[in-house]
């Protein structure tokens, strides 16, 4: 089963969250979720920037151990090379795994029109 390795951080950039997980768009709805998991409010988890796919348990553990310890520089020169925006990855995500949001339009009124009738 596939492992994700993956750094979050806030709308300021203020934070950086390393984590592992084996389904990413669900970790990342439980961070919506729980918006004051690990800080407050103003300091909420949503923004994913840096992700690393990988095969084995093992290799996950490992690769999210030695990330872990990485200075905030460290995983700054890790983000920078495949997001130098900073920009939040999700959308792509739930785009290649299928889960496309469809934005709701206004259906148009299928009601013939009224007449003004006069007597």
């Amino acid at each position: 089963m596939k492992r994700f390795v993956y750094i979050i951080t806030d709308r300021n950039r203020k934070n950086l969250h390393v984590g592992m997980c084996t389904d990413l768009l669900k970790t990342l709805k439980f961070y919506g979720e729980m918006p004051t998991l690990f800080f407050d409010s103003a300091q909420q988890l949503n923004r994913l920037v840096y992700f690393e796919e990988i095969n084995t348990e093992e290799q996950a553990m490992e690769r999210f151990k030695t990330v872990s310890t990485y200075t905030r520089p460290q995983k700054e020169k890790m983000i920078r090379p495949v997001n130098p925006d900073w920009v939040d990855l999700t959308a792509g995500l739930k785009y290649e795994s299928g889960v496309r949001v469809r934005p709701i339009y206004g259906r148009p009124s299928i009601q013939p029109a009224r007449r003004a009738v006069t007597f």
